[in-house]
């Protein structure tokens, strides 16, 4: 009775070593292939970027001028530039970009419906408590990281 537990014993030792050995293989190359993605990713989304605001600079230019609209447009590209640099070096979401992304757009909405309308109504209202709100959230972000900073030097501020 006792050869059997020693053998059972032994089994279960050479199953956990194979399982150790295969995780220390797996996991790296995992890690990998997650990064290698998100390089990836990050540089089809700056291409990209980079590509659309090149199209729009290009059809602005062939306007006779530049609308407010066309260059928050530009400002909108230019954060989603700089938040992807960012990512690159640092590993890290810039998240209060993705807060200045979404007030420049809603600016932009705001100036296009004025713009159409000539009127202040409820949906102009709205879209300004949005702004208000968001400029909440940025200033929440930004104290939130200086009260309690990353373990990590992070050059953005998140």
């Amino acid at each position: 009775p006792n050869k059997g537990k020693i053998m059972s014993e032994n089994r279960l030792k050479d199953i956990k070593n194979l399982e150790q050995r295969i995780e220390s293989w797996l996991i790296p190359t995992g890690n990998l292939f997650v990064s290698l993605f998100h390089r990836i990713a990050l540089f089809g989304i700056g291409a990209l970027t980079v590509w659309a605001a090149g199209m729009s600079f290009y059809e602005m230019m062939q306007k006779p001028y530049a609308s407010v609209q066309d260059l928050l447009l530009l400002f909108i590209y230019l954060e989603i530039g700089a938040m992807v640099g960012i990512y690159f070096k640092t590993n890290h979401m810039p998240v209060r970009f993705l807060i200045y992304i979404a007030i420049t757009a809603v600016t932009r909405l705001i100036i296009d419906l004025v713009g159409t309308k000539h009127e202040a109504d409820m949906g102009i209202l709205l879209m300004g408590l949005t702004i208000l709100i968001l400029a909440l959230a940025n200033a929440l972000v930004r104290y939130a990281s200086n009260k309690f900073p990353s373990k990590t030097d992070n050059p953005s501020g998140e």
